[in-house]
């Protein structure tokens, strides 16, 4: 599909006197959770009057309607996008391109040495091997078939082979060094060249832009252009370090994870993180009347057994133009939360989840084993704590670390200024829990022979095994009801510290210390009692 918008008019049409050719660098990026805008440089030379200024390294993703011109000293005409019929861009020049260029070519001479060197070894060896045959072929002839020239003859024979091979044997020594310094030579190449493929990536995937300019007096000349793409995104993400001993603290190291896909690399930008969403709902929905009516049953149930009725309410009640409801998340409520890394940074295409320190923030905690013996054989360390920064916790991914050990991770909603937050470190092995049902008895009961009832008692238990005391909050539930016929009622020795906790009705708490090598033992049971003939659910 051809793409080609003209975004802003400011002059007049003249002929343009030429074309200029230009290649950009990015300097700045903002990124969002979705897309980012970047910010390039152009720097040209040009003579006086009227060019066309066409620069051929934006990537193919821009977003063209998002592209916004920005300099001084030039003036700007008609500019537009093009992503089809490119001219061949020009050849990138930059420092670290010919840089890139450089050690490609000085690591083929490198090589081109160290296999030179092996064929010098080999030639070595073939003279010698060759010199040697050639030898031990000599036969007497002539005056020397005496018995002192055959051994004149045998005696030089032997000296030169032996003088051969000696030179064929120093010269095998020789092949290791030289086989290793030509894998060394090997590998400097295969570095040079990923490097120089790193900074030329994308030269077949990328869009021009042209723009109409003007310029008054001969020289150099900058332009800043700013647009978006779309293949970008960052998230917050956290490590979660919590310490009980001398004091219980939670440090929690706050990082983000950046990646983008936009077929360039960005090298040495300024980088600014946004939880502004520029491609998500910007208005509220809109409410549409709701019209409502009743009718004749008989008139609504034949047809489609009413199907006919519920349609055409459906219909009346919202026109098909009407936009579906989007819910914002509660990362995006309130004021944008804005980032700015204090340091230039790379991230290059295609790299997912770059991570990034920022700082870290201290809270601090209360700690407590939290257990659940009606589900889990173990306690789990819970801290929960208030935000008393001035900032806002983002969403995002946590690793959870206890005692600088790594025991799980998690995902955190936002904790806002001020907000609270509970988090799970992880189970603690020497806390034992149980959960035994000594009793439980269905049927009739005592003298309400007209009433049927369930009684059921649990003992849940919490063993320490290790050799600390450890504040625990044990949690159970009894069954409740919200029917007068169905009654229930529940005992618990000792008495639950809260009832429905959180506001979840049957829900109960206990609250208390344990001991090293202590244990607690909880009773806790319930009746239910119905009617007669009913049947409980």
């Amino acid at each position: 599909m051809h793409r080609f918008a003209i975004l802003a008019l400011m002059l007049p049409s003249p002929a343009l006197a030429d074309q200029i050719m230009a290649a950009s660098h990015v300097t700045a990026v903002t990124v969002y959770p979705e897309g980012a805008q970047v910010t390039r440089e152009v720097t040209f030379n040009a003579p006086a009057g009227q060019h066309d200024l066409l620069i051929t390294d934006l990537p193919s993703d821009t977003v063209a309607e998002l592209i916004r011109l920005q300099a001084d000293g030039v003036q700007l005409g008609a500019y537009a996008l093009r992503t089809d019929r490119l001219p061949p861009r020009a050849d990138p020049a930059s420092v670290e391109v010919l840089a890139a260029k450089a050690a490609v070519e000085a690591a083929q001479t490198g090589l081109q040495a160290a296999e030179a060197t092996i064929a010098a070894i080999n030639a070595k060896v073939e003279a010698a091997d060759a010199q040697a045959s050639f030898l031990r072929g000599v036969k007497p002839e002539g005056d020397a078939v005496t018995v002192d020239g055959l051994k004149a003859l045998a005696a030089m024979i032997g000296g030169e082979v032996l003088a051969a091979r000696q030179t064929a044997l120093a010269a095998e020594a020789e092949i290791p060094a030289a086989q290793k310094a030509l894998d060394a030579a090997n590998k400097v190449l295969a570095d040079a060249e990923a490097a120089q493929a790193a900074l030329l990536q994308g030269d077949t995937d990328y869009a021009a832009l042209s723009v109409a300019v003007g310029v008054e007096t001969a020289g150099e000349e900058h332009l800043t252009v700013t647009h978006f793409v779309s293949n970008a995104s960052w998230q917050p993400v956290y490590d979660m370090m919590l310490t009980r001993k001398p004091d219980p603290a939670l440090t929690v190291a706050r990082g983000v994870l950046v990646s983008q896909y936009s077929g360039e690399d960005w090298a040495g930008v300024d980088l600014t993180l946004s939880t502004a969403q520029p491609s998500a709902q910007a208005a509220p929905s809109t409410l549409w009347p709701e019209l409502r009516q009743i009718g004749d049953p008989a008139q609504m149930l034949k047809s489609d057994g009413g199907m006919q009725y519920d349609s055409a309410v459906e219909t009346m009640a919202e026109p098909a133009m009407a936009p579906a409801p989007v819910e914002a998340t509660a990362a995006l409520q309130g004021d944008v939360v804005v980032y700015h890394y204090p340091t230039p940074v790379n991230v290059a295409t295609g790299v997912e989840n770059l991570r990034l320190a920022l700082d870290e923030v201290q809270f601090t905690p209360k700690i407590e084993a939290r257990a659940v013996p009606r589900l889990d054989s173990t306690a789990f360390v819970l801290a929960s704590f208030s935000n008393d920064s001035k900032e806002m916790l983002l969403p995002g991914q946590a690793y959870l670390l206890r005692e600088g050990v790594l025991v799980g991770s998690s995902y955190i909603d936002a904790v806002p200024a001020g907000g609270k937050a509970e988090l799970a470190f992880g189970a603690i092995d020497g806390l034992r829990l149980s959960r035994a049902m000594p009793e439980r008895a269905e049927g009739d009961r005592g003298i309400l022979t007209s009433s049927t009832q369930i009684e059921e008692k649990a003992v849940l238990k919490v063993e320490n095994l290790t050799d600390e005391t450890w504040p625990v909050r044990l949690l159970d539930l009894v069954p409740y009801s919200e029917q007068e016929d169905l009654q229930i009622s529940f005992s618990a020795d000792p008495e639950p510290t809260e009832t429905d906790v959180d506001g979840q009705r049957g829900i109960l708490a206990w609250e208390f210390d344990i001991a090293a090598g202590e244990t607690k033992e909880v009773t806790l049971s319930h009746v239910m009692s119905w009617p007669e003939g009913k049947q409980l659910q």
